[in-house]
């Protein structure tokens, strides 16, 4: 199988010399073929979608929302292939990837009933016969570039709402999952989305993106990914005086303070620390425990983490899928050794899985360190794999200092049963998603998503939020006095 770019509501293959291959994580076996595009290749693709961005802005929000609506209603029908492709080509679970597409049947739903909101304001004129308002407007062509851990929900997060506003889109998916942008590309092209309106151009970071990025006509980046690609992307998309939504890298905390139900601080550890095989910007990577509990939630998390069914993701009983690829394989074992390195005492894990059918496959043990100083690297830099850091506290005020001492600012978590300790906590922590009694994973489409410090520039994925990107706000006055008034001088 060999895909093409999708542009202008047709399948065109790229014009770049070299193939890359989409492999399964899980067994290593090849799924499809994409022939990586150039930066010409983008070029066509912004022409086609500012043409098309002319005609679907003059359509009315509730119209453009119907598309929506269609394309959520086809999303639904056709949930389990999507969740089959998405596990064969990502690796998580069946269990995980139903949920993913779930999230994007959700995220249609709601961007559709923003097509009859899409609030603006009306407010009295300091003048007499002048009427005063504000709405919001569609930008033109957007780029979005996504990653490859959540290949439909973090699509969705950003098509969804550029659709409805009015705008038109160029979408860069990650080479590892370019399959679950084709399966959306058939779904825009069966919901009768206009021609141009969506735009799928595969290839790399450097030759597409970066075209993208410094395309004139492109007039918003969002892009989540990595903090140092973010980085580069703030900075080329500030020089072209673009707006860039960045969405980046986390170090998140769980908190489990004296009185909480360790049994269930286990169930959230466990379920934000190694869904996706921790390949999250939400996982759990740090375990913030007082010094009261340690020792039983050091012991509970071994136990339950022996029980933890590791291997492909299509077989339901599995738990824990491979990582993506081998690059992502050393790169977390390489922090395995840092942590030793650094003295920290490894509990369960530590080891990359090669025995019988995990053999082809890219498979990490669950991991738990203890005794980890919070300031060392294991504690302070993103691994994006299984690996989790015991980190002890003596109170309340020391578990938010070390959970704000690291750059990120995503999410957090506390678990505690008293309500002031918790009124305190999700006032005093610096992400911007707080969870009281639940992991640090597991967002809904209809708040803001995104975070503080090194994990964003201040935009916000889903929710509301999401509009504030891709459209921008335009102040109408309206005078119907017959005369000319001039505003802070005619007042009285």
């Amino acid at each position: 199988m060999r895909l093409n770019n999708y542009i202008g509501g047709s399948w065109q293959e790229a014009g770049g010399a070299d193939y890359t291959a989409v492999l399964n994580p899980a067994n290593g076996m090849e799924l499809a073929q994409v022939r990586l595009s150039t930066k010409e290749d983008v070029s066509l693709a912004v022409k086609s979608a500012k043409e098309a961005q002319k005609k679907w802005a003059l359509v009315p929000a509730p119209k453009r929302a119907d598309f929506l609506y269609e394309i959520g209603r086809l999303m639904k029908e056709k949930k389990e292939h999507l969740s089959q492709v998405l596990t064969k080509e990502m690796g998580k679970v069946i269990e995980e990837a139903r949920g993913e597409v779930q999230e994007g049947i959700d995220m249609a739903l709601y961007m559709a009933g923003e097509g009859r909101r899409m609030f603006g304001e009306t407010v009295p004129s300091e003048l007499q016969d002048k009427f005063a308002m504000s709405v919001r407007a569609p930008i033109g062509v957007v780029g979005l570039i996504t990653p490859w851990n959540f290949p439909v929900a973090i699509a969705t997060w950003k098509s969804f709402p550029a659709i409805v506003a009015g705008n038109t889109f160029i979408w860069k998916p990650a080479t590892e999952t370019p399959m679950m942008a084709y399966e959306m590309a058939l779904i825009f092209e069966e919901a009768g989305l206009p021609a141009g309106v969506a735009n799928i151009v595969f290839g790399s970071g450097v030759e597409v993106g970066t075209a993208m990025i410094e395309h004139p006509d492109v007039r918003v980046i969002s892009f989540t990914g990595s903090t140092e690609t973010g980085r580069h992307v703030a900075e080329t998309g500030g020089r072209h005086l673009k707006k860039v939504s960045l969405e980046m890298g986390g170090k998140n905390a769980v908190i489990v303070m004296e009185d909480a139900d360790i049994e269930l601080a286990v169930e959230g550890i466990l379920w934000s620390a190694f869904g996706t095989a921790g390949q999250r910007c939400t996982a759990c990577s740090r375990v913030i425990v007082h010094t009261d509990v340690k020792v039983e939630l050091e012991q509970k998390l071994v136990e339950a983490m022996k029980v933890l069914s590791i291997g492909d993701g299509l077989d339901e009983s599995v738990k824990i899928g491979p990582v993506i690829n081998k690059k992502a394989l050393d790169k977390i074992h390489g922090y395995v050794g840092i942590g030793k390195d650094e003295g920290a005492k490894l509990l369960a894990g530590g080891n990359i899985l090669t025995d019988g059918k995990l053999a082809d496959g890219h498979y990490y043990e669950p991991t738990l360190f203890t005794d980890v100083k919070w300031d060392s690297r294991l504690a302070q830099e993103e691994i994006f794999g299984p690996v989790v850091s015991l980190i002890e506290v003596s109170s309340l005020d020391e578990a938010i200092e070390v959970n704000n001492s690291v750059k990120f600012g995503l999410s957090s978590s506390i678990f505690s049963r008293d309500v002031n300790k918790v009124f305190r906590a999700q006032r005093d922590l610096d992400t911007g998603i707080v969870y009281v009694n639940a992991g640090t994973t597991g967002a809904e489409i209809h708040l803001p998503f995104g975070g503080t410090k090194g994990t964003g520039n201040g935009h916000r994925d889903s929710g509301v939020a999401a509009l504030d990107v891709f459209t921008e706000w335009k102040s109408i006055y309206i005078d119907f006095s017959g005369k000319l008034q001039r505003a802070q001088i005619d007042t009285d």
